[in-house]
């Protein structure tokens, strides 16, 4: 059931656009750079501690992955938006005809949050009933194997709408890694807030704690739109 909610998660959020590029040294430096960042955040954790221990560590790194496509639903229009507003006038509406591919995954999304929610309370209402029949039994257990199946299918499918930022490949190939540096830096103002101040820690594992992962993310995608513009003619501006 796991390996059929993440097929069919990535088979909503991950549709390869005509503008996609796939560049194999950029998804290798991709890869390693998210290595590294979890190698270090362990680190840091097992030097200096957490205020929840491991079990917090994990449970903040559930919360970005559900939180990363709520932040792209509510910000991403607006980078969209401006990113068509700056390309040339005579590929706006071009731009803007491609939007169908992004609306539908949103669309999907939000589905699969209302669905989640009302698999959820039909089960808290089947436990408040004091008496047991057949129908009920049978119910209980649709919703059961519902909720074993949509948990991980939210999970997989919060992941890919965040990595692929909702198809916007569909609209402009630059549209994806534009939305990482926003998306990264808004996650990080998130678990900072969330947290209540910075990690434990000198001052320097604070920051760089605090600063690397954001950092270090915008760096790749900067340099991934350098080699879209200069490998493969991908430009914002013709």
């Amino acid at each position: 059931m796991i390996r059929s909610a993440r097929r069919r998660a990535e088979a909503i959020f991950n549709q390869p656009g005509a503008g996609r590029v796939e560049d194999r040294l950029v998804t290798r430096v991709q890869l390693w750079r998210a290595i590294l960042g979890g190698v270090a955040t362990l680190l840091l954790i097992y030097v200096y501690g957490a205020d929840e221990g491991w079990s917090g560590a994990a449970n903040d790194g559930v919360v970005k992955v559900l939180m990363a496509p709520l932040l792209l639903i509510f910000t991403g229009p607006l980078v969209v938006l401006g990113f068509i507003r700056y390309a040339p006038a005579a590929q706006r509406r071009v731009l803007r005809s491609r939007l169908r591919a992004p609306l539908k995954a949103v669309g999907w999304y939000v589905g699969i949050l209302v669905g989640v929610g009302l698999v959820l309370a039909g089960s808290a209402v089947l436990l408040k009933q004091n008496y047991g029949t057949m129908v009920n039994g049978l119910v209980a257990l649709a919703l059961l194997i519902g909720i074993v199946w949509l948990l991980p299918f939210l999970f997989f499918a919060s992941a890919y709408a965040a990595r692929y930022a909702f198809n916007t490949s569909h609209v402009h190939a630059a549209l994806p890694a534009a939305l990482t540096v926003v998306l990264v830096w808004e996650l990080t103002l998130f678990s900072v807030a969330l947290d209540g101040g910075l990690p434990h820690g000198p001052p320097a594992a604070q920051w760089c704690s605090v600063l690397g992962g954001p950092v270090s993310v915008t760096a790749v995608a900067l340099w991934e739109l350098h080699r879209m513009r200069t490998r493969h003619g991908v430009r914002i501006r013709a």
